[in-house]
């Protein structure tokens, strides 16, 4: 029952498909949800693969990536681009890791917020209108490893003590981000070498995007992991549009 309600509490948070909310929240909820974030980056990744599938039969490549990044924007609810956004307004300023704090929860778009998105959405947008037949599929494992690098990040230092990173970690099961590696791990076995690549790039990426959340905030918040999925999404991406002409 308890595994029932963690899955439709996975999806709850990171999508917009029909599975709803469990009634009674309660403390460390989306951390035992974590153990099935995998299962939903797949379940995201392979519908969006679908409708790329389709799509490269009737639309020019331009057209593939902008209606493709739409459809994958619509499952998630623009969810994590929010949290990119915010990141880029609180992280890139030069103030007190206080001050940026509050500048990550001011719901007003900044300059820096409105670069970020522009970037990563039209690098997002190309990337996916120069996939082949052949590498379309590393979509899902895009979907499917940067939401399973939520899970270490989750055992970092919570910047707010009462905020989703500190209730993430708060009921996070460690073993959960050993079992469920092998969800991307095996994703990138069926896409041979530039899969296991795009992996490392992945985990470099989200390296780098929590060195920078911890020198400027001292810690990690759910706005973070949002920028974290945002960017390890897109490195997967980039490395399969290397040598694409």
């Amino acid at each position: 029952m308890d595994n029932m309600r963690n899955l439709r509490t996975s999806f709850g948070l990171l999508t917009t498909l029909p599975f709803g909310m469990p009634q009674n929240w309660q403390p460390g909820d989306s951390g035992r949800a974590g153990s099935w974030f995998p299962l939903v980056g797949i379940v995201v990744g392979g519908l969006t693969w679908i409708v790329w599938q389709i799509l490269i039969l009737y639309f020019p490549p331009p057209l593939v990536g902008v209606l493709t990044l739409a459809v994958w924007i619509i499952l998630t609810g623009g969810l994590h681009l929010d949290g990119l956004a915010d990141c880029c307004d609180g992280l890139l300023v030069s103030a007190t890791p206080q001050r940026r704090l509050e500048i990550m929860k001011d719901p007003h778009l900044g300059t820096f917020g409105g670069i970020g998105l522009c970037l990563v959405l039209l690098t997002k947008a190309v990337a996916l209108s120069l996939l082949t037949a052949s590498s379309g599929f590393c979509i899902v494992l895009a979907a499917t490893i940067s939401r399973w690098l939520i899970l270490p990040a989750g055992l970092l230092k919570p910047a707010r003590p009462d905020g989703m990173g500190a209730d993430f970690a708060s009921g996070l099961r460690r073993r959960a981000i050993f079992i469920t590696a092998i969800l991307p791990l095996g994703l990138a076995f069926v896409l041979g070498m530039q899969g296991f690549l795009a992996v490392l790039a992945a985990v470099l990426a989200a390296a780098a995007i929590l060195g920078i959340a911890y020198r400027r905030i001292d810690g990690v918040t759910g706005d973070v992991f949002g920028m974290l999925v945002e960017v390890s999404e897109t490195a997967v991406l980039l490395i399969f549009t290397l040598g694409v002409k």
